[in-house]
């Protein structure tokens, strides 16, 4: 049985999003992490999108199978750092997970998220990376690509405007605090991610591991939502979102390309990026080759 089939014949932990937007690929991963991570398991949702996809809004009768918890803050890193300390001392395993959006994690919650790796809290951590701050709509944050417009960098005819700095490489900086696992993930490649959830799944018992999972807002971004998986593939093709894996420090690319795509093929789908010229898209393509090589290099050491 291939991981497709494998994947589909286990039980649903989460119901399907009732108030998701059409063609989001939130939905599909989450159903999609907690079908792999199965019935033991505890996880929190922090604000943020995810709380449309249906495990929300149900009142008593919950859209989970599983206990859920949605913390009011983003300190959901260190909030269920005593989850697990509560099962480990009553001799209970457990997995212990949270889906956090990008803003949660890479702004408001990265010092809970950094404390619990320095304290090798046996936890798993999921980012779902869309590009929109998940807190207060589509601003300015450390999460957004350089040059996108948003509603705290908009594009005037006075000057360019977009935002003006590189996107923070959180993926990199997680790999930098030597935890057990790092990876990164698309929705465009599922039989990936389930192997990476496997592996991180195990890997939570000896620390934190964490999985960055990318594919850019469709509604915030302007992308038709019929292009949802194809953006998300682009991404991973152009090499603006490579996919590897850290094992205890050992770098692996587990998806490469001799020829990779031009930047192009994967901006031209969103409105984000409309207002480009061609010096911008330059920078952006360079900015994709240097990481690209850094990363190379570190996974041949």
């Amino acid at each position: 049985m291939n991981i497709i089939d494998k994947l589909a014949s286990k039980e649903d932990m989460v119901s399907p999003g009732i108030s998701a937007c059409v063609g989001c690929n939130v939905e599909l991963t989450l159903r999609t992490c907690m079908k792999v991570l199965g019935k033991n398991t505890i996880y929190a949702v922090p604000p943020g999108c995810m709380g449309g996809v249906g495990v929300v809004g149900w009142d008593q009768e919950s859209g989970s199978k599983i206990p859920v918890f949605f913390p009011l803050l983003d300190n959901v890193a260190s909030m269920l750092s005593g989850i697990k300390m509560h099962y480990e001392h009553i001799g209970k395993k457990v997995n212990v997970v949270a889906f956090a959006g990008d803003g949660a994690t890479t702004d408001a919650g990265m010092q809970c998220l950094s404390g619990a790796a320095e304290r090798g809290d046996k936890l798993l951590y999921i980012c779902y990376d869309n590009e929109g701050y998940m807190n207060t709509g589509y601003q300015r944050s450390s999460a957004t690509t350089k040059y996108s417009w948003t509603t705290t960098t908009p594009i005037s005819k006075v000057g360019r405007g977009g935002k003006r700095q590189h996107k923070k490489d959180f993926p990199m900086i997680m790999a930098m605090h030597d935890i057990p696992y790092m990876a990164t993930c698309s929705p465009a490649f599922i039989p990936d991610m389930v192997m990476k959830l496997e592996k991180a799944m195990e890997a939570s018992e000896r620390g934190l591991a964490y999985i960055h999972v990318y594919n850019p807002c469709l509604t915030g971004w302007g992308i038709q939502p019929d292009r949802s998986i194809e953006v998300a593939r682009l991404a991973v093709e152009t090499n603006f979102f490579p996919l590897y894996e850290v094992i205890d420090g050992k770098f692996v690319l587990t998806q490469e390309y001799k020829h990779p795509k031009p930047i192009t093929e994967y901006i031209q789908y969103m409105k984000k990026f409309q207002h480009l010229n061609e010096y911008e898209i330059a920078d952006i393509q360079q900015m994709v080759n240097q990481k690209w090589e850094r990363l190379k290099k570190l996974a041949t050491l």
